[in-house]
């Protein structure tokens, strides 16, 4: 690593301040930045730790029946203390890496780096989550960018993320043993007002929601809707885990899966 001053504000206002430093960087979990360091492909000039914020940990209802969940709240804590009133997100984020790992990484962190392949960018966009900063709230369609890019501002922080509750939601993720990040994963939430299907792993572009299966879904809400349906390989992710052909293939499986979950 190269050298760097280290600051942890216990408020979100004197977070903000100490990002406004050149070159300053938020920390979360730290899962990918402080792997990154240790590869020499970062050099902030002092790293600003969110873990000391008390206002951005914890889950919990909002009078509306919502789940907020603070920014700096590890997996394993939404584990835990969502299970009872939104088990699917609960479930998804049971799923992430290792123990070690969700004891360490942050909600906020996890969306903000934005993997193409995690599991938080989906569980987000398939909700219909609002992510709340310290400036602003920005829907979960207007959030993710393309992979590892959101519409976050420099120095912007998640506070917390607001979930509305589903009819019914399930998650489903080929896992990808050695990393275990999704090599697909789809978190599918079925609302009143209709059907939402986000993926992850599986595109080039990261996480997205499949338009034409949530079409199907709402016509009729059971897996031989989606028969038929075909994603694109085309901008799909290639690599020795999988071809272009196989990620677009399992995207149907896995959303098959989650409907039959549901039901």
């Amino acid at each position: 690593m190269y050298s760097f001053e280290f600051e942890k504000p216990s408020t979100i206002a004197d977070a903000v301040t100490a990002l406004e430093g050149e070159e300053a960087q938020a920390l979360g979990g730290g899962q990918t930045l402080i792997p990154t360091l240790k590869q020499r492909l970062a050099a902030p000039s002092s790293l600003v730790s969110l873990n000391g914020i008390a206002e951005m940990k914890g889950v919990c209802v909002e009078d509306d029946g919502s789940l907020a969940i603070g920014g700096a709240t590890t997996h394993a804590t939404v584990a835990r203390e969502a299970a009872g009133n939104y088990p699917a997100l609960a479930a998804l984020a049971g799923q992430i890496g290792d123990p070690a790992v969700r004891n360490r990484g942050t909600i906020g962190g996890s969306l903000a780096n934005n993997d193409p392949a995690a599991c938080y960018p989906a569980g987000a966009l398939g909700s219909g989550a609002t992510i709340i900063t310290n400036a602003r709230q920005i829907s979960a369609d207007d959030f993710f960018e393309g992979m590892f890019t959101t519409a976050l501002d420099e120095g912007e922080i998640i506070t917390s993320v607001r979930f509305p509750v589903p009819q019914a939601a399930s998650y489903q993720k080929f896992l990808q043993p050695a990393s275990r990040f999704a090599l697909v994963g789809v978190y599918l939430a079925r609302f009143a007002d209709g059907v939402r299907v986000a993926v992850t792993g599986a595109s080039e572009d990261g996480v997205f929601r499949w338009s034409e299966a949530e079409e199907a879904l709402n016509k009729e809400f059971r897996g031989d809707a989606l028969m038929g349906l075909r994603i694109n390989p085309a901008n799909m992710i290639g690599d020795l885990h999988g071809s272009k052909e196989y990620r677009a293939h399992l995207v149907g499986v896995m959303t098959k899966r989650a409907v039959e979950a549901c039901v």
